[in-house]
Formats: structure tokens, sequence, C-alpha cells
């Protein structure tokens, strides 16, 4: 019975060790692996590449009618975890387009991280893109302020000029400034595009995202 009983907790202390040292989001990916192997990826689509925002947008296809759009935004991801999972974010596509919406939860997850850092981290993140996609369009949503992380509003406006100035430079590359379209007449930010948390974005916002996109996309 002792042995039994010290087999079971040496079980158990394995499955506890070995779930541990999984990262976050790790299951996200998984159900990405899962989806793409019950259904193969069309290709030539636009491959969306990001955070909760992308997550959330669960219906974005009906948004772009005519379009082929992969949604892989997962969880309140970072833009190092975009590039720890780099290669299961691009390797099973063959896209025309990526656009990326990330960097606000860097922010949120260190608030004394300074804008140089994040644009760093898209910098590596853009880089793994190339490697694998030398010519096709690559495009960043610029970040969103989001009434509820007000406090690191400077650091994202700096970020998002920086990464504009970048994009500028990258032959087909664009930065898709959402920011202004979501913005009163008085240019404050529209409380009413957000659901209860202040974070996340109701219908009318992504809409509004819609109109900015449209022009930019493949």
């Amino acid at each position: 019975m002792k042995k039994i009983f010290s087999a079971f907790l040496l079980l158990s202390f394995a499955l506890f060790f070995s779930q541990e040292k999984k990262p976050m989001f790790w299951q996200d990916i998984q159900n990405f692996k899962k989806l793409d192997q019950e259904q193969a990826p069309p290709k030539d689509a636009i491959l969306l590449e990001g955070s909760s925002s992308f997550t959330k947008w669960t219906d974005v296809a009906n948004y772009f009618p005519g379009k082929t759009i992969i949604n892989r935004g997962f969880g309140g991801s970072r833009l190092t975890d975009l590039n720890d999972f780099a290669n299961d974010l691009l390797d099973p596509y063959r896209p025309k387009q990526i656009i990326v919406y990330c960097g606000e939860n860097d922010f949120a997850d260190n608030h004394q991280l300074k804008a140089k850092e994040v644009v760093k981290r898209y910098k590596t993140f853009y880089k793994k893109i190339r490697e694998k996609f030398p010519n096709i369009q690559v495009d960043y949503i610029s970040m969103k302020y989001s009434p509820s992380r007000k406090e690191l509003w400077p650091q994202m406006k700096e970020a998002n000029k920086k990464i504009a100035a970048f994009m500028k430079k990258e032959p087909n590359a664009d930065f898709i400034d959402i920011t202004k379209v979501m913005e009163d007449a008085n240019g404050n930010v529209r409380k009413d595009l957000f659901v209860e948390d202040m974070l996340h974005m109701t219908p009318e916002g992504y809409i509004l995202w819609t109109k900015v996109m449209n022009p930019y996309m493949k």
C-alpha cells in the first residue's frame, strides 16, 4: 500500500512540475495547432497576430467580406510572447499579408518599461517575419489608448511614434493608426467604444477599426 501511495505521489509531482514548466499561453498555441490539423490553413490569407484586441475579434471575417482572414490573436499576449512562439505563429502559414496588434500588454505587465524596449521587441518580431516572408505586406496597428491604462499612455504614444517611423522606412510595410478614429470631436478617447473593463472594445469600436484598416487590406 505504501509503495502504491509513494508511486502516486511521484506521479503527482511529475505532472505538477511538467505543467509548471509550460510557458504562458502554451495551451493557446496548442489550440492553434489543433485547428490547423483539423483544417489546413488557406494560402494567401491575411494573418492577424497579436493580443486580446484580436483574440476577442472572433467574427473578424464578417467585417471584411471577400477577404480570407486567419486570426491568431491569443490571450493577453505581449510582444515577448510573439517572439517566444514566433515559429509556431509563422511556420504553418503562407500569408500574403501579416497584421500585428501587440504592445499594450508589455507596458501593462511592467509599468516602468521604456518605449524603446517595446519598440525593440517589435523590431525583433518584425525581423522574424521578414526572415520567413521577405516580400509580403506587413502592417502594425497602433496601440489603442484604453481608458483603464491611462497612466501608460505616454509610453504607448512614444512607442507608437517610434514604430510608425520604423515602418515608414521599411518596404512593403505600413503603420495603421487607429487612435484618431477612437477620439471624439474634442480629441478625447471615446469611452463608449469600450466594454465595462475599459480595456476591450465594443462592436462599434471594431467597426471603426475596420474603416481605417480597409484601405490597407490586400
